[in-house]
């Protein structure tokens, strides 16, 4: 077991020496992912980075059934946690705002989630969920590249597959995203 795994088993074992070191040595990378989130989807929210951070480590540190393992598990876990907070926090927004009914929205050309409202964040999700299940690897392509901010070679590091790999499997699934959501 790695330095890293280590602090993760004595942080979920309720030591703050360990919670606190665990955090400072992970922090900037999960600034990053943060920021990238943020920037894709920060108006639907009113969370800034560090909030989105304190959100993810709250989240994270409620699961219960989550195993101590290597730094990439751990990042990958808290793209999917930081996703699914700001999934949360459209939802709610959308129910606020339009009484929990869905508005349909129409796509151009192409696939832009640059700036997303509420119903089409919504969609990408439940498309990402479907792509999910025909293809795990596709879908955890589009989260790291584009919910987590991860670069081709960044993304081929973490899953273990070549560059090349990653830039087919990123064409793949945007590919299937933009015919699930048309």
């Amino acid at each position: 077991m790695d330095d890293f795994s280590s602090l993760c088993m004595q942080a979920r074992a309720g030591d703050a020496h360990a919670a606190e070191q665990l955090m400072q040595r992970i922090y900037p990378e999960l600034r990053q992912m943060a920021r990238s989130r943020l920037r894709h989807s920060g108006h639907l929210t009113l969370l800034d980075t560090t909030a989105l951070i304190n959100e993810m480590w709250l989240r994270l540190n409620a699961v219960t059934h989550m195993q101590a393992a290597d730094k990439h598990y751990f990042l990958g876990y808290a793209a999917r946690a930081m996703r699914s907070i700001v999934i949360d926090y459209a939802r709610r927004r959308k129910a606020e705002r339009h009484g929990g009914d869905a508005e349909h929205v129409e796509l151009e050309s192409q696939l832009d989630l640059s700036n997303p409202d509420e119903s089409e964040l919504l969609r990408v999700h439940d498309a990402l969920n479907e792509l999910e299940q025909l293809d795990p690897r596709l879908a955890q392509v589009v989260e790291l590249r584009y919910f987590a901010g991860l670069s081709e070679e960044q993304t081929a590091d973490f899953l273990g597959v070549a560059r090349r790999t990653v830039q087919r499997d990123w064409l793949k699934a945007r590919a299937l995203l933009f015919a699930a959501l048309r």
